[in-house]
């Protein structure tokens, strides 16, 4: 039974039954979010009572278990051979903040202002550009993870990968919105952006570690490796589908009530999604880099941090304002985007060099 089931992951190239179909899980969860969101009402708000910073407490605790496995597998020792190899740091990290915001304010003023003029007023395209730039500078730094594990990227790589970025965004994210907004004062929720950081990164690496360390101490490395570790093959995928019902739930009201704004808003981020990835995994596959290193670094940037991005929207505009819109449309679009390049990534695994 055991072989059978290796051979069919082999034969699907190292993808599982259920992640295969992730893509309709993951409507699914969107549409029984929505579904919750509007005929359970009481759900999200009880669920929206455990805040704090800004931070949902629920998907938070999801988006520790998706992380969780994944620094299980993390062997520290490696973490300073990750850091012999800059060249996936510089593509990351020159793509994350040199290139990605400015792509994304000139692809949203494009649609906004000249495509979409006559469906939407300049105050709106206004508002609808400032969100947009909100994600444009705000990589991703939780759930790359989650992408990671399933392109197979190096766990130790993607945790330097993500480090560098945490570091960057706290002097960079602030000066470069301020910028792009073209107003000075922009406030940071700073509160959200340590929490996160600590929460979903700090937290699960330091809990992966204790765990990997008694694990192997008290039953050796091969059961750990054969036994213990696969025991959490589908938590980072059930943490995913969770944490899209609760989030839809939240927002299944504004979703709905906004359709055709929300259709237009999401073209240039999708737009803007592809185009970061294949940026950064195309300058990957010049370097020669090994795919696990490459398929993290095109993640990171073309995934954003909707956390912070729908926090600082929120503080600067209001609520119920165009930019939140434009934040809220950019975690509906995010995951079947991101989930088709890393069908994209694991199709092209041949166009770089075996590790």
């Amino acid at each position: 039974m055991v072989n059978e089931d290796s051979i069919k992951v082999q034969k699907s190239g190292g993808i599982s039954f259920f992640e295969r179909y992730l893509t309709v899980w993951v409507a699914l969860c969107i549409i029984a979010g929505v579904g919750i969101g509007l005929l359970i009402p009481a759900v999200p708000e009880t669920l929206s009572k455990f805040e704090y910073m800004n931070v949902s407490v629920p998907v938070a605790i999801l988006i520790w278990l998706m992380i969780f496995p994944m620094m299980l597998k993390i062997d520290f020792s490696s973490i300073v051979n990750a850091t012999k190899k800059p060249k996936g740091l510089v593509v990351t990290s020159v793509t994350n903040w040199l290139i990605k915001p400015f792509t994304m304010y000139l692809l949203a003023a494009f649609f906004f202002f000249i495509v979409f003029k006559q469906f939407i007023s300049a105050d709106l395209a206004k508002e609808y550009l400032a969100g947009a730039i909100l994600l444009g500078a705000a990589p991703c730094t939780a759930m790359v993870f989650v992408w990671s594990h399933l392109t197979k990227g190096d766990p130790a790589y993607t945790l330097i990968q993500v480090a560098v970025n945490d570091l960057i965004i706290l002097v960079a994210f602030t000066p470069i919105v301020a910028f792009l907004l073209g107003i000075g004062g922009v406030s940071i929720p700073w509160g959200t952006l340590i929490l996160s950081v600590v929460l979903f990164v700090v937290i699960p690496l330091t809990a992966g570690f204790i765990t990997r360390n008694l694990v192997i101490k008290s039953k050796g490395l091969d059961y750990f490796n054969e036994v213990f570790i696969k025991k959490f093959s589908n938590i980072t995928i059930i943490g995913l589908l969770l944490t899209l019902v609760i989030i839809f739930s939240f927002q299944g009201e504004t979703i709905l009530a906004n359709p055709f704004h929300i259709f237009l808003i999401s073209i240039p981020l999708i737009i803007q999604t592809f185009l970061i990835f294949f940026i950064a995994y195309g300058w990957a596959k010049r370097w020669k880099l090994q795919h696990s290193i490459a398929a993290p670094a095109g993640m990171i940037g073309a995934s954003n941090f909707f956390e912070l991005s729908v926090a600082v929207a929120i503080s600067l505009f209001g609520l119920t304002s165009g930019a939140t819109l434009a934040t809220v449309v950019g975690v509906l679009v995010e995951v079947p985007v991101m989930l088709t390049l890393v069908r994209i990534a694991n199709r092209t695994r041949h166009w770089f060099p075996q590790a």
